[in-house]
């Protein structure tokens, strides 16, 4: 690989300094969001705080709601990674529950019980229709993403066999209804009622009635 490929690529020197400008920019548009609300803030405002350029920001994002949300798109992105590491045996449930287990357990990108202002933003999703539009869009294309990595894993095509989509839907289900509960009911993350907990009573929930997980044969 050229020296120039090398910088370019995600670990290389370039790929370094996009996702520092990436990150910056993500990280002023949610505080100041979470500071003074959706309406009171300009893509400037959040170009000011990161120090960049208006230019700079249209290479990253879409939209303000794009880089306020853009913490939870990666993630959807740490788990798809986690998911896409698992033994190729397990069964696309099992795989996406253990794959959410590991993102829990992540000391170095800390999930979202263990990062402050999440319940805050998820309250805010709920409250204003552009994030709760910019949020649905990023919870499709993970969950997409899920589906085609659980296939690939089965060898498997996502297209025509249902059992991925199925089974990886049936997982994204029970996480997006801990997120509710975790989110509207808050409780201290004593190991019984924060959101891994939450997310085990989830699943234990649907292995009462197991769905079809698992290619025949």
């Amino acid at each position: 690989m050229s020296i120039e490929k090398d910088e370019a690529a995600p670990g290389g020197r370039r790929g370094r300094k996009a996702r520092r400008t990436r990150e910056s920019l993500a990280g002023a548009a949610l505080r100041l969001v979470l500071d003074r609300g959706l309406a009171a803030v300009a893509v400037e405002d959040v170009t000011e705080l990161a120090d960049v350029s208006r230019r700079t920001f249209s290479r990253y994002f879409p939209s303000r709601e794009d880089a306020v949300l853009d913490c939870l798109r990666a993630d959807f992105d740490r788990i798809n990674a986690a998911l896409a590491a698992r033994p190729a045996h397990e069964a696309p449930l099992t795989a996406y529950r253990a794959a959410l287990r590991a993102w829990l357990r992540d000391e170095d990108e800390p999930a979202w019980h263990r990062r402050p202002d999440m319940r805050e933003l998820f309250a805010l999703i709920a409250r204003e229709p552009s994030l709760t539009a910019a949020y649905r869009r990023i919870c499709v294309d993970a969950e997409e993403a899920s589906i085609r990595i659980a296939a690939e894993r089965l060898g498997l095509d996502a297209e025509r066999d249902l059992r991925p989509a199925v089974a990886i839907g049936l997982g994204v289900a029970a996480l997006q209804a801990t997120a509710r509960a975790w989110v509207r009911h808050p409780a201290p993350d004593d190991g019984t009622s924060g959101l891994p907990a939450l997310l085990e009573q989830a699943f234990a929930t649907l292995a009462a009635e197991p769905p079809p997980d698992a290619p025949a044969g």
